[in-house]
């Protein structure tokens, strides 16, 4: 069993910047992921990497904007998040799994909040 701690999230202005960190334990050699849910809407995915990190994988919407890194070594893996858009507010969920199209195991869950 994979236990996913987020932390990082918060209130930022638009253009601003964030950095997501997920703290993995209880398991190895997992793809990983982040995906969010706005108010209203379903959860959607954002972007995934593979357990090597030389894989990566992002919704169009986040493309040059957001980048997503791991270190094993720590066992985290990180959204870095620029350039920031109202739209991008939502709850930002880390994921684990055997793929990136596989997310098994879920976090909590951190709030982003993108002010205009």
């Amino acid at each position: 069993q994979v236990h996913l701690v987020e932390s990082g999230g918060g209130l930022v202005q638009a253009g601003g910047s964030l950095r997501l960190s997920c703290a993995a334990s209880g398991g190895t050699s997992y793809a990983m992921g982040w995906s969010r849910q706005a108010p209203g809407k379903e959860r959607a995915f954002v972007a995934g990497i593979n357990w090597s990190g030389d894989s990566t994988y992002y919704t169009d919407s986040v493309k040059g904007r957001f980048t997503i890194s791991r270190d094993n070594a720590k066992n985290t893996v990180y959204l870095q998040m620029n350039s920031l858009k109202p739209e991008d507010t939502a709850v930002y969920y880390c994921a684990a799994g055997a793929r990136v199209g596989a997310l098994d195991y879920w976090g909590q869950g951190t709030q982003v909040t993108v002010s205009s």
